[in-house]
């Protein structure tokens, strides 16, 4: 929903197969993305954020809600709010809840 794009912030090095892609931040003494030149990749900072109003959000809009049983979909609001259904349940509840929340006009996350 954020109509801005942000960069991809990987890791320094991370063109080096053994250097992960996960964010950390540049220490090393000469590092060039340190110093912030440009063309060597951008570092997170606050004016990348998002909207205080799309924080949190699924990409979708939604505002996820955890559900472990049929009983808690009638907490749930349709209009703002999406279900996750937990990892814990099993097949044969979770295809009830799937069922029940298709009825109320539910949106899952998670099918």
């Amino acid at each position: 929903m954020n109509p801005r794009k942000k960069p991809k912030f990987n890791r320094h090095g991370a063109y080096v197969k053994r250097v992960s892609k996960s964010w950390r931040r540049p220490r090393g003494r000469d590092n060039k993305m340190r110093i912030k030149e440009k063309a060597k990749g951008k570092r997170p900072s606050v004016g990348f954020g998002a909207p205080k109003a799309l924080r949190g959000l699924h990409p979708s809009g939604f505002k996820e809600i955890l559900i472990s049983n049929i009983k808690e979909l009638e907490r749930v609001d349709k209009v703002k709010e999406a279900i996750r259904i937990a990892a814990k349940v099993g097949k044969k509840k979770k295809t009830e809840i799937v069922a029940k929340a298709k009825e109320l006009g539910i949106k899952v996350l998670n099918p």
